[in-house]
């Protein structure tokens, strides 16, 4: 078959909602790749957020920040990040209204002075949802194992800001307060998401998707696309052919044009298989 361009989401679909990466999933890529398939990640995440058991599977690059930024065989080719100052209005608002967060950046996860007490009650809800287990003992630090704390958060080099709800109305606040950035929330759909976010506006991973294709001269009919969340229906409908997990959301499921199994019950090697992608 011809050489695929594959788009892997983290959260959910690479790896579980406690980070733990299936070794078949691992497999998959290793194969893939040996195959001449290309496969990135496309999540969420910033670069530091994406540690090295995920690298060291041997990743042709990424795509982060839901789509702000994009590196390729270690080339960095697009990299959107907020201002200083809209940076800092934004970190000056959620105090003010004592709302805990943390800033994303390539270069580290910066949390605010009670993240990590206030976020992992919300981390434990996100993770009961997911259907995990002994969710009580799931700290922040488990979820997020590089993250600073007491660091200045006035930065220069923030892709996104993460922030735990204390209601639905601080989402609906932010996007009065923010107008020309992207807010959105995630951790569950509409009134029952558990956390916020603002970032670049006008970003997505289908948009990254794009530049990265132009990039390295391949075609959109020969990429395929795996995620489980509503974040990832642009990524799944860009692509010639977009495959959501079993543990996933009904939303994605029902747009998706394949469904593959669980994170946990080997969905990646599985579709990897059915696809003849190995």
């Amino acid at each position: 078959m011809e050489c695929k361009v594959i788009f892997i989401d983290v959260d959910g679909t690479l790896v579980d909602y406690e980070n733990n990466l299936p070794a078949s999933a691992k497999e998959a890529i290793v194969k893939a790749r040996r195959n001449g398939h290309r496969v990135y990640i496309c999540t969420g995440r910033s670069k530091a957020e994406v540690y090295d058991e995920i690298w060291n599977i041997g990743l042709d690059g990424m795509i982060g920040a839901n789509g702000g930024y994009i590196e390729d065989h270690g080339k960095t080719i697009l990299d959107l990040k907020l201002s200083y100052e809209e940076c800092k209005h934004i970190v000056d608002w959620l105090k003010s209204r004592n709302l805990e967060f943390y800033l994303e950046s390539k270069n580290g996860l910066f949390a605010s002075e009670n993240f990590e007490e206030r976020g992992r009650s919300a981390i434990q809800e996100y993770s009961r949802r997911k259907g995990k287990d002994h969710i009580e003992k799931i700290s922040v630090r488990d979820v997020f194992p590089d993250m600073i704390f007491g660091a200045c958060l006035y930065r220069e080099d923030v892709s996104k800001i993460s922030f735990v709800l204390n209601s639905y109305q601080d989402h609906l606040d932010s996007v009065k307060e923010f107008k020309d950035l992207k807010c959105s929330t995630w951790g569950g759909k509409g009134e029952i998401a558990l956390f916020g976010d603002v970032g670049v506006k006008d970003v997505t991973k289908a948009y990254a998707i794009e530049k990265l294709l132009k990039h390295i001269g391949a075609r959109k009919e020969d990429t395929i696309a795996f995620g489980d969340a509503k974040v990832d229906i642009p990524m799944l409908e860009y692509c010639q052919l977009g495959v959501a997990m079993a543990s996933g959301g009904e939303e994605i499921k029902a747009m998706a044009d394949m469904v593959t199994d669980g994170v946990d019950e080997d969905g990646l090697y599985n579709a990897f298989v059915q696809l003849h992608l190995i």
